[in-house]
């Protein structure tokens, strides 16, 4: 179900309870993006707006005034306009924007120079997000100077500029149940996307003929985009972090490794998995495999309240380690690798990130200089990886051009976690058999 209106209203209130006394914040909405010529991308809102109102429109501005007696939540939109909706699809105005979006007032955007002045008049601070949009940095400049314009008159304008990012994404940070359901069901296409992929592979597919599988499940669950370009790496491939040209045959012999997630309700999914194209893993992608999978079931146990956001990751850097050195891969003291860096260049990047309406989230991780603690209603993926280059010369030529990772999305509870993912195969047992079943 989509989050109710209630709910959004409760956030704009619970918003504006932290923000100072006598202030403003506007938040304007994402702008259209083009793809080339006169042809635009899909139109995807700003995720700070939408988490406020649920409006999903470009071209308005949502203004916050805490404490005004003529309302507080006003928006400013596009008004009806039947041969504007005859062309580009309906639009919902500012009449039906006070009923629909539980705002206490509306106006067209056209005529926001005229009225955003005078709401700023008078105010001690502006909550703005200056530096993502130059434009409308312009703007809103030019309407804070038409009040100092009237300083003379008596008039009071606003001395200080707050950003208002840190009040908002700390609230995204932890989400409420409706939000969990909802990435729950965005966690669950992903997992049925992902059984899709794993049951139609073969070799002599292209990756991408391997993606269009994924994608036409979180199409038919509507999911309308990925929540990120999809990774669908065959073979050597998979050793480079952030491959997406899918492009390439995969091969008998070789794992696939495909990084993908899909955008359900504004809330994305962000799972990894491994597995051998022709359905039986090598002894060394084996080895490697269960290493990687042993990290991640161990971090996540990790995931708990009162335990710190770096307590996965260094699950995983010790037990990969740990692996390594047994495999032959590193050698020395496993405390003496961790504290040189050494299993780096296997294990180059993070244990995971908080996921939300952005596959990387908003929130902080540290708490002045300190890993912050993990609390009821965080969701972050856990995903440790293992890629050794094709061209790594300090390792046996069997093992090279192996890249494994494993992500799942999980959601601190009140007595532990849950995985939101849960129900794709992970264990080499489980790929093994689930891949033969497709024949």
């Amino acid at each position: 179900m989509p989050i109710a209106q209630k709910e959004y209203q409760q956030r704009r209130q619970d918003l504006m309870n932290h923000m100072e006394p006598n202030s403003i914040a506007i938040l304007a909405s994402a702008n259209p993006i083009l793809r080339n010529g006169d042809s635009e991308y899909r139109y995807r809102q700003s995720s700070d707006l939408h988490y406020l109102c649920g409006f999903n429109e470009p071209h308005s501005v949502l203004v916050l005034i805490p404490g005004r007696e003529q309302g507080q939540c006003l928006l400013f939109c596009q008004e009806k306009d039947p041969l504007k909706e005859l062309w580009n699809g309906r639009l919902l105005g500012p009449e039906e924007a006070i009923v629909q979006l539980g705002m206490d007032d509306a106006f067209p955007v056209a005529d926001i120079d005229d009225i955003l002045p005078g709401l700023i008049e008078g105010r001690e601070r502006v909550y703005y997000a200056m530096g993502k949009d130059e434009n409308f940095d312009h703007r809103v400049m030019e309407w804070v100077k038409v009040v100092r314009k009237k300083v003379r008159s008596g008039v009071h304008s606003p001395g200080e500029f707050l950003v208002l990012d840190h009040l908002l994404h700390e609230m995204r940070l932890i989400k409420s149940k409706a939000e969990i359901d909802l990435m729950r069901e965005s966690g669950q296409i992903a997992v049925r996307a992902h059984k899709r992929a794993m049951q139609l592979c073969k070799a002599g597919l292209n990756e991408y003929e391997v993606e269009a599988e994924f994608m036409h499940e979180f199409f038919k669950s509507g999911c309308r985009s990925p929540a990120y370009t999809s990774i669908v790496a065959g073979g050597v491939n998979a050793c480079i972090l952030h491959y997406n040209e899918n492009n390439q045959v995969l091969r008998d012999g070789d794992l696939l490794l495909i990084d993908a997630g899909c955008e359900f309700e504004h809330y994305a999914s962000d799972i990894t998995r491994t597995f051998p194209v022709n359905g039986k893993f090598s002894p060394e992608q084996k080895a490697i495999y269960e290493l990687v999978l042993k990290a991640q079931l161990d971090a996540i146990e990790q995931v708990k309240p009162g335990n710190h956001w770096d307590d996965p990751h260094n699950t995983t850097v010790k037990v990969l380690t740990e692996g390594l050195v047994a495999l032959g891969l590193l050698q020395g003291e496993v405390n003496a690798l961790i504290e040189s860096g050494a299993y780096k260049d296997f294990y180059m990047h993070r244990a995971g990130h908080w996921l939300g309406m952005d596959v990387h989230d908003v929130g902080d991780y540290k708490i002045e200089g300190k890993w912050r603690q993990l609390e009821p209603g965080m969701v972050l993926t856990v995903e440790p990886g293992l890629y050794i280059a094709p061209n790594n010369q300090k390792v046996e030529a069997r093992w090279r051009g192996i890249g494994v990772r494993i992500e799942d999305d999980v959601a601190v509870t009140r007595s532990g976690y849950e995985v939101l993912t849960a129900g794709l195969p992970k264990t080499v047992a489980d790929i093994e058999s689930f891949m033969a079943a497709k024949n």
